[in-house]
């Protein structure tokens, strides 16, 4: 089954838009894990046993845990998700961007390692740095378009001659050219609403990956209306440290699961068509 096949099935089984994103910083773990050796594949673990009824998906991070060194329970994860909640994706979150030859053994680490249904990858080094991921065939390719931090306009919202936005000719080219499988999708930020909707009337029904609600304060409202497509899905709507993080106490996973609850139930309220005043 391809990514996008798998995807649109989560949509639909699990009512959910909602990506869970797995960042791992031992500084904010319950006291509980404290001196475990594997602390981050626990926490991980028992955040998405918490969160799964309520998530389209998970995005694992993949700097945190290379970070802490930690890249063999990253795997242990990504098989403990495929075995214990089959159905839900994995997006390994390493927005990678390098040359061919480079890539192709990125997009190794990606799907044959880590077995990820999906791979975030920076653009900006052209489609021979992308076309190694989209040769899987059957596995995402996520696409940085505009991103949700500021910065991304120093670059992002440069113009290009005809006047079109370099992040819109991004999005152009992803959907007209690179998409030759079926699966590729975009990056873009719910910090730019506006954003998100001209992305959207550019490549139709194409799957959006939307970082930025929750802790980076994106409004879940003008992000869903912006980013939605006809039949009420096409978003992957990601938040980590506000689910992660909802409590260090002992109720760590009951927070996390009432955080993930929460959000899932305010996309879908925003989906809901406005009352007429």
């Amino acid at each position: 089954m391809t990514f996008t096949d798998t995807l649109h099935r989560a949509w639909t089984r699990q009512d959910s838009l909602l990506m869970v994103g797995l960042d791992p910083d031992t500084r904010r773990f319950p006291a509980e894990l404290a001196g475990r050796p594997d602390a981050v594949f626990e926490f991980c673990r028992r955040i998405v046993d918490a969160t799964a009824a309520y998530a389209c998906g998970f995005k694992p991070q993949i700097a945190y845990f290379a970070a802490l060194r930690a890249e063999d329970q990253l795997l242990d994860l990504c098989r403990y998700i495929h075995e214990k909640h089959p159905g839900l994706p994995i997006v390994l979150d390493a927005k990678r961007g390098d040359i061919g030859s480079t890539a192709e053994q990125y997009a190794r680490e990606a799907f044959e390692r880590y077995e990820a249904d999906a791979v975030t990858v920076n653009p900006y080094m052209g489609r021979d740095s992308v076309q190694p991921y989209i040769d899987y065939g059957d596995r995402g390719v996520i696409i940085l378009c505009r991103t949700s931090n500021r910065g991304g306009a120093d670059l992002q919202d440069m113009r290009l001659a005809n006047g079109t936005p370099l992040y819109l000719h991004v999005a152009d080219q992803v959907a007209r050219v690179w998409d030759t499988t079926g699966q590729c999708a975009l990056v873009v930020g719910a910090t730019f609403p506006e954003e998100i909707a001209q992305v959207r009337r550019r490549v139709g029904d194409m799957p959006l990956l939307i970082p930025g609600i929750g802790a980076q304060g994106g409004d879940v409202q003008a992000t869903v209306q912006a980013g939605r497509t006809a039949a009420g899905t096409g978003m992957m709507i990601n938040s980590s440290r506000a689910i992660l993080y909802a409590s260090q106490g002992e109720d760590w996973e009951q927070a996390a699961a009432q955080a993930a609850s929460a959000t899932r139930d305010a996309i879908r309220q925003a989906l809901q068509p406005r009352a007429e005043t």
